[in-house]
C-alpha cells in the first residue's frame, strides 16, 4: 500500500512516516521544503498544498493520505491560517476524491473547542473556537464532512497537545528556563488539569483510523495525566536543576500574554495564551474502544522524556536551520530574554 503523508517534514509527520514504513507501506512525503534526514526509501514530492497540480503530482498511485500540512499557532498569521489549513485542505480533498483515494486522515486540533464549558470533552462537545488557528481547524473539518458526503472516506483526528522527544516550539521556551535552573510560572494555582499526548502515541492512532472503514472522529490524548502544577514540579524534580515553581495572577497575566502575542512580542500563540491557565482534557473511551487503541506514555513520562532529548542535543537544534515550526529553534532573542526574567 502507498501512503502520503502532507506535511512530511513537519515534527509529527516526519515521526509518521517512520512508523508508516515500520507497517510496510510504500511511503511518500509531501511539502514545501525536504528535510536533510529523509530516509531514502521514503520518496519526496515538493510543493505547496494550494497548488493543484503538485498535490495531484503527489497522489498519484496514493491509497491513503494523512493530512498534516498546518499552518501553526506560532506563525500567527491569520491570512496563511486559512490559506493553508481551509483552502488548502478543500485542494487536498478535491485531488483525494478524484484520485479515487482510500482513505483520507485528517488531522484536525483541539482548539476547534476553544475553552470548554466543562471536561472532559468528547466527540459531541460543540466544537467553539476562540482565535484564528481553531476557527481555521474547525473550517477545515466542515469541508472534510462536505467531501464525505460526496463520497470521500475522511477521518477525521483531534489530538490534545503534542509532546515527544524532538519537539520544540514553545516547550523549548520551558526547558532552557529549567535547564538553567531559572523560575517557572502557573497562571493562578496551576491546578488546572491539562492533557497532553505523545507523539508516538498519536502516530499509532492515525494508523489504525486510516485501517477502519468509514468517516469518524477520533480524539487523541494521554489516559495518564495531572494538573499543570504536577506537570512542572516533577519536571523540575526530574531535571534536578532546582527551578523554582511560581504561580501569577490568572486575569492581568493572561491578559498580558493575549496582547504580546497579539503584538508579535511573545513566542506564544493566542491559543497558549488563551488556555495556559485552563482545565483542558478529552475522554478517549470512544477512541479507545473503536480502534483497539492504548496511549501508552503518560503527562509526566512525555515531558520528562522530551526534556531529556533537548538537553542531549541542544548544541545541534540550535544551529538548525529551515525546519517547520515545532522542529526548529527559537529566535536568539526570545532566548536572551531569558536572561533578564526574574
Amino acid at each position: 500500500m502507498k501512503s502520503l503523508v502532507t506535511g512530511g517534514s513537519g515534527y509529527f509527520g516526519e515521526l509518521l512516516l517512520a512508523h508508516l514504513l515500520a507497517r510496510g507501506d510504500a511511503v511518500r512525503s509531501f511539502d514545501l521544503v525536504d528535510n536533510d534526514d529523509r530516509p531514502p526509501t521514503v520518496d519526496f514530492v515538493q510543493g505547496d498544498i494550494g497548488d493543484a497540480q503538485a498535490v495531484r503530482r503527489a497522489l498519484a498511485g496514493v491509497q491513503v493520505v494523512h493530512h498534516n500540512v498546518a499552518q501553526v499557532p506560532l506563525a500567527k498569521d491569520r491570512e496563511r491560517f486559512w490559506r493553508v489549513n481551509v483552502e488548502g485542505t478543500r485542494v487536498l480533498l478535491e485531488a483525494a476524491l478524484e484520485a479515487g483515494v482510500r482513505k483520507v486522515v485528517l488531522v484536525s486540533s483541539s482548539a476547534i473547542y476553544g475553552v470548554p464549558l466543562s471536561n472532559p470533552v468528547t466527540e459531541r462537545t460543540p466544537p467553539a473556537p476562540r482565535e484564528a488557528y481553531g476557527s481555521a481547524k474547525l473550517a477545515g473539518e466542515a469541508l472534510a464532512r462536505r467531501f464525505i458526503e460526496r463520497g470521500l472516506d475522511v477521518s477525521i483526528v483531534r489530538p490534545r497537545t503534542i509532546l515527544g522527544h524532538g519537539r520544540l516550539g514553545i516547550f523549548q521556551f520551558l526547558f532552557e528556563l529549567v535547564r538553567r535552573g531559572r523560575p517557572v510560572y502557573l497562571l493562578g494555582s496551576g491546578h488546572n488539569r491539562y492533557q497532553f499526548v505523545h507523539a508516538d502515541d498519536l502516530a499509532r492512532l492515525c494508523l489504525l483510523a486510516d485501517a477502519r472503514p468509514g468517516p469518524d472522529v477520533f480524539l487523541g490524548g494521554a489516559a495518564q495525566f495531572g494538573t499543570m502544577r504536577q506537570l512542572l514540579e516533577g519536571l523540575v524534580a526530574h531535571a534536578g536543576t532546582g527551578s523554582p515553581v511560581r504561580s501569577l495572577p490568572f486575569g492581568p497575566t493572561q491578559a498580558l500574554m493575549t496582547l504580546t502575542s497579539r503584538w508579535g512580542l511573545s513566542p506564544l500563540g493566542q491559543y497558549h495564551a488563551l488556555m495556559y491557565g485552563r482545565s483542558m482534557f478529552f475522554d478517549i473511551g470512544e477512541t479507545q474502544r473503536k480502534l483497539g487503541w492504548t496511549p501508552r506514555l503518560s503527562n509526566a513520562q512525555m515531558i520528562a522524556e522530551s526534556y531529556d532529548h533537548y538537553v542531549a542535543h541542544r548544541e545541534a537544534i540550535l544551529t538548525r536551520h529551515g525546519a517547520s515550526h515545532h522542529r526548529s529553534p527559537l529566535p536568539p532573542g526570545v532566548l536572551k530574554l531569558l536572561q533578564r526574567l526574574p
